[in-house]
């Protein structure tokens, strides 16, 4: 039963209706997500506690990946545990003002992840063309203003999100076929004119996406340049492996967005829903899941303190024995 404000034709609420054509599968889809969603939370909230604990870890290229793992954790958890409590609990209903606020950190946080990424392409950057600056130019007031800078960006392009999304009136039901509040699945729930929400949707993904590719592209166009230059093999290896793991970040977070996006736009009526929905969720789950482990994995220094503090409780351990 739908509920309207009959004064501005607002519902009170939405009801999530998870991945449509495939409700009988639900339990069986929440395993994997919880199992991401768990090794997201841990891995992330594992990271920021060691770069703030690690010394060897306060520089530029862990501050940004601080700023990262922050991000992640907000995109993960404004989005997964609702569709975990779709799955188990059939727990639909999400107020109109909840669903707009859920719609704004998910946009938000994903466009603040994008520019993340451009700048820990510009810290490999910096690090490889201009080594003997790097500690001058990226400095502790430098990376505050920066990371600042694309936090202020996303948000003050995500509000008219959220605006425009509000003012709308809607009359087509209340039943969104997602897992979360999606902007244009929302806004095609209105009888209103929504070519000013598609038309703005498209320009703060070219403004955030397009301009961040951009900046990604051209800083390791320069870092290829520089890296051939090099005449050691070992220099150029050394100088490859310190973006392998950025490269992957990038490979994460970008394809399952391209997907999405294109999918959306030139394969609205061949692709049907449920891949849409999947790979929207994929879209807001996967980077958080395996930026931890690539980081984790590819990266000596972290690996380092890891195995250090692991070492060490061991050490407390037999002791104590």
């Amino acid at each position: 039963m739908i509920i309207l404000n009959q004064t501005d034709v607002t519902p009170v609420s939405f009801l999530l209706n998870g991945i449509p054509g495939l409700e009988h599968m639900h339990l069986w889809i929440s395993f994997p997500f919880c199992f991401m969603y768990v090794v997201a939370m841990a891995g992330n909230c594992g990271f920021l506690y060691l770069i703030g604990c690690e010394d060897s870890l306060h520089r530029p290229m862990y501050y940004f990946l601080a700023m990262l793992s922050l991000t992640d954790l907000v995109i993960c958890t404004s989005s997964i545990p609702k569709a975990l409590c779709i799955f188990w609990f059939h727990l639909k209903e999400i107020s109109f003002n909840e669903c707009l606020v859920q719609m704004f950190f998910i946009h938000t946080f994903t466009g603040m992840e994008s520019g993340v990424l451009m700048l820990m392409a510009l810290d490999r950057f910096v690090a490889i063309c201009y080594p003997l600056r790097y500690s001058t130019i990226l400095t502790n007031p430098v990376i505050a203003k920066v990371g600042l800078a694309t936090f202020l960006r996303a948000v003050l392009l995500i509000i008219p999100f959220t605006v425009l999304t509000k003012r709308l009136p809607y009359c087509r039901g209340n039943i969104i076929h997602h897992t979360f509040c999606d902007h244009m699945s929302v806004a095609k729930l209105s009888c209103g004119n929504i070519k000013v929400n598609a038309i703005y949707g498209l320009m703060v993904a070219l403004l955030i996406g397009g301009f961040d590719i951009l900046c990604i592209t051209v800083s390791y166009t320069m870092i290829l340049r520089t890296v051939i230059s090099l005449s050691s093999a070992d220099a150029r290896q050394k100088a490859f492996s310190t973006c392998t793991a950025h490269i992957c970040a990038i490979v994460f977070s970008y394809s399952p967005a391209f997907f999405s996006f294109f999918s959306h736009r030139f394969g609205g009526h061949t692709i049907p829903p449920a891949c849409h929905i999947i790979l929207a969720n994929i879209y807001v789950l996967l980077p958080p899941t395996m930026n931890p482990v690539v980081y984790g994995v590819k990266t000596k220094q972290i690996r380092d303190c890891v195995l250090r503090i692991l070492s060490g409780s061991k050490d407390i351990k037999s002791q104590s024995i």
